[in-house]
């Protein structure tokens, strides 16, 4: 039964969605074949979905230079697309505003290139203080309200903080972490998937 699911979704056109982030992304520190896009692709296909999933993933990124290269991101052609920034403007202390309003400006380029989006949450440094961090989460709530999109509300759910799922530095997931946020946000990527038109 397996292998014919496989069949199916190999014989269908593939939907390209577009993974946009940073070192969680891009797979800092793990194989290339344990990095979120890459597990999410074979989730996805072991699903019956034909899906490629594309690593548009760069570490150190922030929101602003997720916002500078997203032509170039836009060239894959997706007709759906992940947005995980802004990791690196918490770890950074920088302003959420600005953060919010670079978010809102990729979000709004894809939607007019017809891509689907499903916004991905980060929540702030707790020793930047409580004030912050509410700045910081409700960047990522006002721009799904604004824009009408679904929002996934923390990334990391499920393995933040949990040493046995991270790697030394105690900020990206092992392999297996990985694959934890990949189970913990294949229904809401399904239902994005979903949004999307043969």
């Amino acid at each position: 039964m397996g292998a014919l699911v496989n069949a199916v979704a190999k014989a269908a056109t593939p939907v390209t969605l577009l993974a946009l982030g940073d070192s969680l992304t891009a797979g800092y520190g793990v194989a290339t074949k344990d990095s979120f896009p890459s597990q999410l692709e074979k989730a996805l296909q072991a699903k019956g979905r034909a899906v490629r999933v594309v690593n548009a993933g760069v570490s150190g990124d922030t929101s602003a230079g997720g916002l500078a290269r997203l032509d170039w991101a836009l060239a894959d052609k997706p007709q759906a697309a992940i947005v995980a920034l802004g990791a690196n403007d918490g770890l950074r202390g920088l302003d959420p505003a600005k953060m919010e309003a670079n978010l809102d400006a990729i979000v709004s380029k894809l939607q007019a290139e017809g891509v689907k989006v499903l916004l991905a949450g980060m929540e702030a440094p707790p020793n930047l203080g409580p004030d912050y961090a509410q700045a910081f989460r409700g960047a990522y709530a006002r721009i799904a309200e604004r824009r009408k999109v679904a929002l996934y509300p923390f990334f990391l759910d499920g393995v933040a903080a949990n040493p046995s799922l991270n790697q030394k530095d105690g900020m990206h997931p092992t392999a297996q972490g990985v694959a934890i946020i990949v189970g913990r946000m294949m229904g809401a990527v399904e239902k994005l998937l979903d949004q999307v038109r043969p």
